[in-house]
């Protein structure tokens, strides 16, 4: 009986820490208050000639202490990742207003003028890119040759390799790159200005027109 009542309070216990077989209102609290109950009713109803040992109760009252533990640093954690966003969200309102480059493939042409970028994770002796329009139909190639490992901005003055002027609108674009040739995994970077900044479960996101919500981890670079 003493092992049965010993094994009931062990997977109380275990359940208050585990959030998928607990219920929602499970706290460590809750816990606690569990793990008294039981262990009042298992001295009340144990055996006098064969009566709980020390290493049984020292046992339990360890499995408390632990569930008991990790709450506390559970909510000091999360006071610490509250605190830490906040100060990346007081930080990031700094770059409203400034432009960015981040992870994306969308190209705005306005007044002859768009501005872009890709990010090589290492040296390629032959970079191609080549840009769409709406219906993803190429327009214009640039090959940039040669081009070391990092990130490279890039501008397209509109003008179509037919020679004629592309009309100003939104337009996308791809990147090619080999190295002795074997592909580089070059990355498309979207160019835009940061219009305001939010704090959500996700991080800081900054609000970039034309490329929608950006988080803060992915900007490339700032202008």
């Amino acid at each position: 009986m003493n092992t049965v009542q010993n094994n009931t309070a062990s997977t109380s216990l275990l359940a208050a820490m585990n959030p998928a077989s607990a219920a929602p209102q499970s706290t460590a609290a809750a816990a606690q208050d569990t793990f008294m109950k039981l262990l009042v009713t298992q001295m009340q109803n144990q055996d006098p000639l064969n009566p709980l040992d020390n290493a049984q109760v020292t046992s339990q009252l360890a499995q408390l202490s632990t569930v008991t533990g990790i709450d506390k640093m559970n909510t000091t954690l999360q006071s610490l990742i509250g605190s830490y966003q906040s100060s990346q969200t007081l930080q990031a309102a700094g770059m409203i207003g400034h432009d960015v480059l981040a992870a994306g493939s969308s190209l705005s042409l306005s007044n002859g003028q768009a501005t872009f970028g890709i990010n090589l994770p290492g040296p390629a002796d032959a970079v191609k890119i080549t840009i769409l329009d709406a219906s993803g139909r190429p327009v214009h190639s640039m090959d940039l040759g040669s081009q070391p490992a990092g990130m490279l901005p890039l501008q397209w003055d509109g003008t179509t390799d037919s020679g004629a002027a592309a009309a100003s609108g939104q337009y996308s674009f791809t990147v090619s790159a080999t190295q002795g040739g074997q592909s580089v995994n070059a990355s498309t970077l979207a160019f835009g200005q940061v219009a305001s900044v939010a704090s959500s479960g996700q991080g800081v996101m900054l609000n970039v027109p034309g490329l929608g919500a950006v988080n803060l981890a992915d900007v490339q670079q700032i202008f």
